[in-house]
């Protein structure tokens, strides 16, 4: 493991530098695994951060509060510690530069991880498909890769919008509250933009947003979702 940061109050942004990884695409997933002395090993999956060639895998891992890998990665691994990654894994919920339909992404949460993959492969590649993102979480100070998705809008290539559930910065346009039918439809490419949608977050947001969409006339085929639980 090469270095490891701060991300949130609960997560942290942790980078490998992997000899054997042979790139992989934005929004794929690996299977972090860990040896307990005993022998007794625990597995979970985390989305990448990073996409190309690089040997270089960046992790965002948010703690989940009793789980059995994630409070290691964000309490105890340091830098030259070793762990098991096997992948990168998933070709399903990927994307690569050169589709011109407009592109949604919609996060709850730490589900921006693979998300901001995307986001990062597409202004770094100056592609000119069309990018919105439309990121749920619970306040300013709970986003993940925060600044690098402002340079990014800043830079004209993504356009952000942010629904803040339990407090919001000041000055906001409207009071902490959850995503809602309207919101959604408001934030998002209209349905004759017929965009390429990414959904990415806990079950029920996934689920919710997901049906949602379909209602609002989306075609089911174009919305791809990416669901996260313990950890």
């Amino acid at each position: 493991m090469r270095s490891v940061s701060r991300e949130t109050a609960s997560a942290r942004r942790i980078e490998f530098e992997v000899p054997t990884w042979p790139g992989n695409d934005a929004g794929a997933h690996l299977d972090v695994r860990l040896t307990a002395p005993d022998g007794y090993q625990a597995s979970r999956s985390y989305s990448i951060a990073s996409s190309g060639d690089s040997r270089r895998v960046v992790l965002a891992v948010d703690e989940v509060p009793g789980g059995e890998v994630s409070p290691f990665l964000v309490h105890e691994l340091q830098p030259g510690d070793q762990v098991e990654i096997h992948g990168p894994l998933g070709a399903y919920f990927v994307w690569t530069p050169g589709d011109e339909r407009p592109v949604q992404l919609i996060a709850g949460g730490s589900g921006v991880v693979p998300l901001y993959a995307m986001a990062e492969l597409h202004d770094r590649e100056q592609d000119s498909t069309p990018f919105r993102l439309l990121y749920s979480v619970r306040t300013p100070d709970d986003r993940f890769f925060a600044s690098e998705l402002e340079q990014i809008a800043a830079r004209g290539r993504l356009e952000a919008s942010y629904v803040y559930t339990r407090a919001v910065p000041a000055g906001w346009h409207s009071a902490p509250g959850r995503v809602t039918r309207d919101a959604l439809a408001a934030a998002t490419w209209p349905v004759d933009r017929r965009p390429r949608i990414y959904v990415c977050g806990p079950t029920p947001f996934v689920e919710t947003v997901a049906d949602w969409l379909t209602e609002l006339g989306h075609e089911p085929r174009a919305i791809r979702t990416e669901r996260f639980g313990g950890g």
